[in-house]
């Protein structure tokens, strides 16, 4: 594998001029200050109680990611570049969803098969010429980035369905600003404390056109069992509106109230955390606990925006990730600004091919796979793994593609053997309201804590870092 780009030192050249002051401020730091305040960051999450569940996972059912306090820092230049392809990006996921699920020129134009749309699991045939409050399908983005070089920004993956993190981000924030106040003196960061703000805004925007005025916005979380329920109390907390789960909703004349000690009150816009398979009883899994029996009628009447709208899931499958350039130029007539990671279908024999010969050396995931679970590694793979990930590619090639193995750019880390790099990748929070997209400057870096992984997903032990937007 390549030698990794260092986001502080490039590749072996001169320090990066966006960590100057960083790097400084480590040669004055006395390395028992920062592992003292290193401490002090993890009594301070756990005091607050910010943790995650791993399902499956007896041992800790409620964990705490680790937090890394070395921030990782961007120029304002490289920030105004991966701005303008996040909105380029989420603009075609937006155009292609509607398509998809109305006119569905792309398939008639032979950009994508048509059974990758339509034999797949999470394409939801109830959405067909359904409208959706201002066009918007994904209002809320997770992309994911990783970068290779100084001048490329690398999309990994779309969450375009229920992306999390979101809280990490704004948490480790407040924990760096209380803990280094020094070093926030030196550099001049731009903010990402407005991002309750702008997501209470973006969702306002988009209620339906019965709403009133002062539209009402609720959060449906699945309950404290699910792994993500502390940021969705979290979020719920911050943006001052109502946390609900489906028993807390019910459906009258096609309208959607929450119950309230005053009695019933009429919700107007839905922030659910819950995927769609949930969501009601009377459309979709008739055994599930966790919705609202009617919503979706609801939803067809148009007066319930749900964010993200039912059927995005198409939009996170790693298959149609392959095709997002053609996505970008075939609604947008521009070259997509962030690039895709070179991907095998596995589904065309010709690729199939070349994975089955290059195992020892590619990334192989899951289709509809998330978490970093279902992945095959293959420098980092036993034999025995490599053949059993070869069989499954021979019985059912149409559930996986494949990607070269990146060399993540690294970042120093703290580790028990002093500062390191270690690999990261960035998720920024894309916010699409009825006018406009914003995004914070910033996002959630995670990074792999082990050394030489490149597995940073935090149900595989990877932790987060502040990500700082120098202002100009």
């Amino acid at each position: 594998m390549a030698v990794a780009f260092d986001e502080m030192n490039g590749l072996g050249e001169d320090l990066r001029p966006a960590y100057q002051e960083l790097s400084r401020w480590l040669k004055e730091t006395p390395p028992d200050a920062l592992e003292y305040r290193r401490q002090e960051a993890e009594l301070l999450f756990r005091r607050i109680g910010i943790t995650f569940a791993v399902y499956g996972d007896a041992e800790a059912q409620e964990r705490l990611i680790p937090f890394d306090v070395i921030p990782r820092i961007m120029s304002a230049t490289e920030w105004t570049l991966l701005e303008k392809g996040l909105k380029q990006r989420v603009l075609a996921l937006n155009m292609f969803l509607k398509d998809i699920y109305h006119g569905r020129d792309i398939l008639r134009a032979n950009v994508i098969p048509e059974d990758l749309i339509f034999q797949n699991p999470v394409f939801r045939p109830e959405m067909n010429g359904q409208e959706v409050p201002h066009d918007i399908y994904v209002h809320i983005a997770g992309i994911d980035i990783i970068r290779t070089d100084p001048d490329n920004f690398i999309v990994l993956e779309d969450n375009a369905r229920t992306p999390s993190g979101v809280s990490y981000m704004l948490e480790n924030r407040e924990i760096m600003m209380r803990l280094f106040p020094d070093l926030f003196a030196r550099h001049r960061v731009a903010p990402v404390d407005r991002y309750p703000d702008e997501l209470l805004s973006a969702l306002r925007s988009v209620a339906p056109h019965s709403a009133s005025a002062e539209p009402t916005v609720a959060l449906m979380t699945p309950g404290v069992y699910n792994s993500a329920y502390y940021e969705h109390s979290f979020l719920a907390d911050k943006l001052g509106i109502e946390l609900v789960e489906g028993r807390d909703l019910i459906v009258k004349n096609d309208e959607v109230f929450m119950r309230t000690t005053e009695g019933l009150k009429r919700v107007d816009v839905i922030y659910r955390r819950v995927d769609d398979d949930f969501l009601d009883p009377l459309t979709f899994r008739p055994d599930s606990a966790l919705g609202v029996p009617g919503l979706m009628s609801a939803y067809a009447a148009g007066n319930i925006t749900l964010a993200n709208a039912v059927g995005t899931g198409i939009a996170d499958d790693k298959a149609i990730y392959s095709y997002m350039p053609d996505i970008v130029k075939f609604y947008l007539s521009e070259e997509p600004i962030l690039k895709n990671v070179q991907t095998w279908r596995c589904r065309e024999p010709q690729d199939l091919s070349y994975v089955l010969d290059n195992l020892d050396d590619l990334v192989v995931k899951e289709v509809h796979g998330s978490g970093g679970y279902g992945m095959l590694i293959g420098p980092a793979a036993t034999k025995a793994t490599i053949e059993a990930f070869r069989d499954k590619l021979k019985r059912e090639p149409e559930g996986f593609i494949a990607q070269p193995t990146l060399a993540l750019s690294t970042c120093p880390t703290c580790t028990d053997k002093g500062l390191a790099p270690r690999h990261v990748d960035l998720r920024p929070f894309v916010l699409t309201g009825s006018s406009h997209t914003t995004i914070v400057p910033g996002g959630l870096t995670r990074v792999a804590l082990k050394e030489g992984s490149l597995v940073v997903n935090s149900s595989q032990g990877g932790g987060t870092k502040d990500t700082w937007i120098l202002s100009e």
